[in-house]
């Protein structure tokens, strides 16, 4: 049973739970609650126990907690909660694992029907088919336009039908049909909408992100302060390296078209004064190379042989 009192003393018991939890936890998810039942929620506080507690509560009581907190403690960070405090939402303070705890999240999600009046969260199509229904309900299908058919004596739906787009609220037409046919549309549940970790708060699509995805946009971004810093010959640490290396080529070029020379253009000088010198010194590199591996082959075919040979004079180790 709930806690009978005063508003005043349910005001307080739910501040100070607020507060032991914001003292006792640093991640939080911010969980949109549109058209979750009180059954649903009971249902999700047991599968995220032991390590996630679920608050739910009215926005203005979560702020007004939140505030007197930071003011008592000084510490601003759970501030950063309040701008994602709108509309029906819920925090979950947990312990785990920020990605595993919203995937236990989403499993909890039920399928309802479509009620008028209500948003669709989705598209709804009816899928072609028989339906079951007797030529007399046809008039449902024709005040909607979907084309069907008489088929053994019941409707049948001809082609996929879009019913109702995403964003759109569910008319009574809509609603009858889809209950006529057995169609429950839409699923309900938790749905986490922000993120709040040690006084910074995110999308939860950063959840998704891997160590590859985070490495990709790193060297992304390093390209693009070396683009920058050598069209502004601006030194920085991503530039250096391609500077040096530019001006190298410089100075290999300068040497290669004058008289002027150092260690490393030499190299560079000879082969373009004679080519076939570096072509021949190749070529043996490249046929010792190739001739490796059937060394290699004729050996084993040798073992083999005298494997063989053993068997045959009756020095089989498996006799």
């Amino acid at each position: 049973m709930g806690f009978k009192g005063t508003k005043a003393e349910k005001k307080a018991l739910y501040d100070k739970k607020l507060v032991q939890l914001l003292e006792e936890y640093s991640q939080v998810l911010i969980c949109a609650a549109d058209n979750v039942g009180s059954k649903q929620l009971q249902e999700i506080r047991k599968g995220l126990r032991p390590d996630s507690i679920v608050l739910m509560g009215k926005n203005t009581m979560m702020k007004r907690s939140i505030r007197i907190h930071a003011e008592k403690t000084g510490n601003k960070d759970y501030e950063e909660l309040l701008p994602a405090l709108v509309g029906n939402v819920g925090l979950i303070f947990t312990k785990g694992d920020l990605k595993e705890v919203r995937e236990e999240i989403a499993k909890y999600k039920v399928g309802a029907p479509a009620r008028v009046g209500l948003v669709a969260p989705i598209d709804v199509v009816v899928p072609p088919g028989n339906t079951g229904l007797d030529p007399s309900q046809t008039s449902f299908f024709q005040v909607l336009n979907i084309p069907t058919k008489i088929n053994k004596g019941t409707v049948e739906i001809i082609a996929p039908v879009e019913l109702v787009h995403k964003g759109d609220k569910v008319g009574s037409s809509e609603a009858a049909l889809l209950a006529k046919l057995g169609i429950r549309p839409f699923s309900y549940g938790l749905v986490v909408v922000n993120i709040y970790d040690n006084g910074s708060v995110f999308a939860p699509e950063v959840l998704d992100l891997t160590e590859d995805d985070l490495l990709d946009k790193f060297a992304a971004g390093v390209s693009t302060v070396a683009a920058v810093s050598l069209a502004l010959n601006y030194p920085t640490l991503a530039a250096v390296p391609h500077s040096f290396v530019n001006s190298y080529k410089n100075l290999l070029a300068i040497a290669v078209e004058t008289e002027y020379s150092f260690p490393l253009a030499e190299k560079t000088k000879e082969y373009l004064k004679d080519p076939s010198k570096f072509a021949v010194a190749a070529a043996p590199a490249a046929t010792e190379s190739s001739s490796a591996p059937a060394a290699a082959a004729k050996e084993e075919e040798k073992v083999e042989e005298k494997e063989e040979s053993d068997d045959d004079m009756g020095f089989s180790l498996f006799d």
